[in-house]
C-alpha cells in the first residue's frame, strides 16, 4: 500500500545543510507496521512527507497507487488518511466533541447528519463518550492523545499514522493506547511511529529501523531480538566500578550482593562471573545500533 524509493530531504539548519533523510527505500502493506529509531533518525520527516504535510526532495512515494509529488494525488491520499502528529495543537476550550467536529467539518465531511454520525462513532471508539462535552482543557494527558486519535479517524481512514503516540502516558494509558491501535489495524494500515522499543514489540509483527535517515533494519521483532544472540550478559559488580571496555549498559538493578548489570556488546570475557542470557527486544535493537557503529544518543532532535 506505500512504496518509497530513494527518498531524501535536505533542510537548511543554522546555515548547513542538513539530510533528514538519505535514499530511504521502505515498503509498508497492510496491519500494523513499527518505525523504531532513535530521536532526529528521520522518522517524524517521514511522517509528514506521508502525510502530505511536507514534500520530498528527491525520490518517490506511492501510496494506494497515487504519487505523492502531484498537487492532485496528494489531495486524494490525505481524503484516506488520518494524522496524529507527536503535538497536536488543539482548542482547549472547545468540548470533545466540537473539537473533533470542527476536524471533520475541516476534512470535508459537509453533510451534518453523517459528519454528526461519524464523530458519535469515533469518540465511542476511543472510550471518550461520556466525556464528550468536557472541555478539552481539563483532560489528562491520555484523555487528550484520545480525542487526537478521535479527530485522526473521523473521515475513517484506510491510513493512519501516528507519530509518538504514547510519549509521556502512565503505564495504563500507554496499554490502553497500544491496545486501541492493534484493533484499529485489523482493517486498515497503522504506521507506529516512536523510540519506545516497548511500544513495538507489543504491538507490531513488522518494523523498520531508521538512523540518519536511512533503513538500517528491516524484519520483525523476533528477527531483531535475534541478531543480539550471543551478545548480552548479565554481570553483578560487587564494587563500585561501572563495566566498560565498550559494553553498553542496558540496565542496573541494585541487589544485597551488589550491582547488577545487563550488559550487550561483542564480549564480555573480561568479567569473571558474567553468564550470557537470553536477548529481548531491546537488547537487539541496542546491539543493532552498536554493531553498525550508530549511537543512540548521538541523533538530535533536528527533525
Amino acid at each position: 500500500m506505500i512504496s518509497i524509493k530513494s527518498l531524501e530531504k535536505t533542510y537548511r539548519s543554522n546555515g548547513r545543510t542538513v539530510n533528514a533523510l538519505n535514499g530511504l527505500a521502505l515498503e509498508i502493506g497492510a496491519g500494523m507496521f513499527g518505525l523504531l529509531g532513535p530521536n532526529g533518525a528521520g522518522k517524524t520527516t517521514l511522517m509528514r512527507i506521508l502525510a502530505g504535510i511536507v514534500s520530498a526532495s528527491r525520490g518517490s512515494v506511492i501510496i494506494d497507487g497515487h504519487d505523492m509529488s502531484s498537487d492532485k494525488e496528494k489531495t486524494t491520499v490525505k481524503a484516506m488518511l488520518g494524522y496524529l502528529p507527536q503535538e497536536l495543537g488543539m482548542y482547549t476550550e472547545l468540548s470533545a466533541r466540537q473539537f473533533v467536529d470542527y476536524m471533520a467539518i475541516l476534512k470535508g465531511l459537509d453533510d451534518p447528519k453523517h459528519r454528526r454520525e461519524q464523530v458519535e462513532d469515533v469518540l465511542k471508539m476511543v472510550g471518550l463518550s461520556d466525556e464528550a462535552d468536557r472541555k478539552i482543557k481539563g483532560f489528562s494527558g491520555g484523555m487528550k492523545r484520545r480525542v487526537g486519535i478521535a479527530q485522526a479517524l473521523v473521515n475513517n481512514p484506510k491510513i493512519l499514522i501516528v507519530d509518538e503516540p504514547t510519549a509521556g502516558l502512565d503505564p495504563e494509558e500507554r496499554i490502553r493506547f497500544r491496545n486501541l491501535l492493534v484493533n484499529l489495524a485489523a482493517d486498515r494500515t497503522v504506521l507506529l511511529s516512536t523510540h519506545i522499543v516497548e511500544d513495538i514489540g507489543q504491538t507490531c509483527r513488522d518494523l523498520a529501523v531508521l538512523s540518519h535517515g536511512k533503513v538500517l533494519f528491516r524484519g520483525s521483532p523476533q528477527d531483531l531480538t535475534r541478531n543480539a544472540d550471543g551478545h548480552v550478559w548479565l554481570y553483578t559488580n560487587g564494587g563500585l566500578e561501572k563495566p566498560d571496555h565498550n559494553l553498553t549498559v542496558v540496565s542496573m538493578l541494585h541487589l544485597a550482593e551488589g550491582t547488577q548489570y545487563r550488559l550487550v556488546g561483542e564480549s564480555a570475557d573480561q568479567y569473571a562471573g558474567a553468564h550470557p542470557v537470553q536477548p529481548g527486544l531491546e537488547d537487539g535493537y541496542v546491539w543493532l545500533m552498536k554493531s553498525s557503529g550508530h549511537s543512540i544518543e548521538s541523533e538530535k532532535q533536528l527533525f
